[in-house]
């Protein structure tokens, strides 16, 4: 393949990535405006933050058909369905008069998300040589990680000015510009799915799988972490994943190969690339809460203080993928593992004593970690597997990244509840600098071993093949 990449394929995949930027965008902005939410709807805190876990879980559920449909349909209708899936869900969020509706209007957004995220990354392995993938995958990764980190300035900005339906004012006319954009761009046929049948089931199965996690952990937050709702649900998710384990083995069909998870190097690469994004998303949604709860900030400077650490990790996603390209993965990696513990030991330590300044420089530190590792982790996971089976891992690498943040979510957002609940006082302030104090904990355990799984990695694996 030549080296050099046509103008038509760089307007494509910006088409496709930028329709997946604005999906992630609306995602994280939505954030800020929870306390303005629970008020104008009145509805809980509780139920405001499905429109972020709700939309992240059916996200996932369709980012996991889309090994199947990639190879079903060509680029351009999937993309066509997708921006139209975007804009109207714009629009009905747009003119929402309540929960229902505006939650309605998420879930068709959720759609497009879930086709135009594995798209991107299906246009670029396809089209871009092995010798830049590193550079092009280090970009996708700013766009899907940018969003995340922008949403809250972005969110919290127009509902500081206006309110929060300009939010969804915002990104419509972006929508009708990437879609023209796309129709000129995208080419591609699909790859043909002869003697391949849908699998319904194995998608009810992950459905089931990943919305009953999330129950569960719900029930932490409404009932505390050893009551026996939480325990029954934990048996049922048990059973039900056991359930689905019978089923894969037993059942002639496959939604995603998932005989590829028996390569080592591809699930440690997996177990990192969910990690980060757990961490990701996981901070965008707790530091704004604690912003505008204990240092009593409006939502316009919560999201303002994240903006530094989104801009400068933005700019370090290629040069990560540069680095990959030319010196390997274990070099980006590493620094990202370190620097991700870094900064969330740094919020662990400091979680009674933050304020806006230490605020935005360790949220700096992490998000350049961040950037260093994500694009490589899914860069070097791609090249463990060969033809059709990309296809599989570009689905399943997609379909953890938005479960992961929707867990992100759901624990970190559970685990301040579920302090409320056991604490003994109702003090807000204090309850939520007792539950982000356990967030922050959960989020060093669990950059710690991403760390120490770079290391295994490049040691059993790795340096044996150099």
């Amino acid at each position: 393949m030549n080296n050099s990449v046509s103008t038509r394929v760089k307007l494509s995949i910006l088409a496709v990535g930028l329709l997946s930027f604005t999906g992630i965008l609306i995602e994280t902005s939505m954030n800020v405006t929870f306390p303005t939410l629970v008020k104008q709807l009145n509805v809980s805190l509780g139920t405001i933050q499905w429109l972020t876990t709700g939309y992240l879980l059916l996200t996932t559920i369709v980012m996991s058909t889309t090994a199947y449909l990639l190879k079903k349909f060509d680029p351009l209708k999937i993309f066509i369905f997708a921006a139209s899936f975007c804009f109207v869900g714009s629009i009905i969020c747009l003119i929402a008069p309540n929960f229902s509706v505006l939650m309605t209007g998420r879930l068709l957004q959720a759609v497009s998300t879930g086709l135009s995220t594995p798209l991107m990354f299906s246009l670029i392995f396809e089209e871009i040589s092995s010798s830049k993938l590193g550079v092009y995958t280090g970009l996708a990764g700013v766009v899907i990680s940018l969003a995340p980190a922008l949403g809250p300035t972005y969110g919290g900005v127009i509902n500081g000015l206006w309110s929060w339906r300009e939010i969804f004012v915002g990104v419509i006319p972006l929508i009708v510009l990437l879609f023209v954009i796309g129709i000129f761009s995208i080419q591609g046929t699909a790859r043909g799915t002869k003697g391949i049948s849908f699998d319904y089931g194995s998608v009810i199965g992950l459905a089931a799988i990943f919305s009953i996690i999330l129950f569960t952990f719900d029930q932490a937050g409404r009932h505390g972490w050893i009551s026996l709702e939480f325990l029954m649900w934990v048996i049922a998710s048990i059973l039900i994943f056991d359930l689905f384990i019978w089923y894969s083995h037993k059942s002639s069909r496959q939604l995603i190969d998932f005989s590829i998870l028996k390569i080592p190097l591809l699930r440690l690469r997996l177990y990192g690339y969910f990690s980060l994004q757990f961490i990701n998303i996981g901070l965008s949604f707790v530091l704004p809460i604690f912003a505008q709860t204990v240092l009593k900030l409006d939502s316009a400077q919560a999201g303002l203080m994240l903006l530094p650490g989104s801009l400068l990790g933005a700019a370090v996603g290629p040069v990560a993928g540069y680095m990959y390209d030319r010196r390997g993965a274990t070099v980006p990696l590493l620094i990202s593992g370190i620097l991700v513990s870094l900064g969330s030991i740094m919020f662990w330590l400091k979680s009674e004593s933050l304020t806006l300044i230490s605020i935005t420089m360790i949220y700096l530190l992490v998000r350049i970690g961040f950037s260093m590792g994500f694009g490589v982790s899914l860069s070097d996971g791609s090249m463990q597997v060969r033809g059709q089976n990309k296809s599989d891992q570009n689905s399943l690498f997609s379909m953890m990244q938005q479960y992961a943040g929707s867990l992100g979510t759901n624990i970190l957002s559970v685990v301040i509840s579920a302090v409320a609940l056991t604490s003994g006082t109702k003090n807000e302030v204090i309850n939520t600098i007792m539950g982000t104090k356990i967030d922050f904990i959960v989020l060093t355990v669990l950059s710690l071993s991403v760390l120490i799984s770079i290391g295994y990695a490049y040691f059993r694996y790795e340096k044996k093949q150099n």
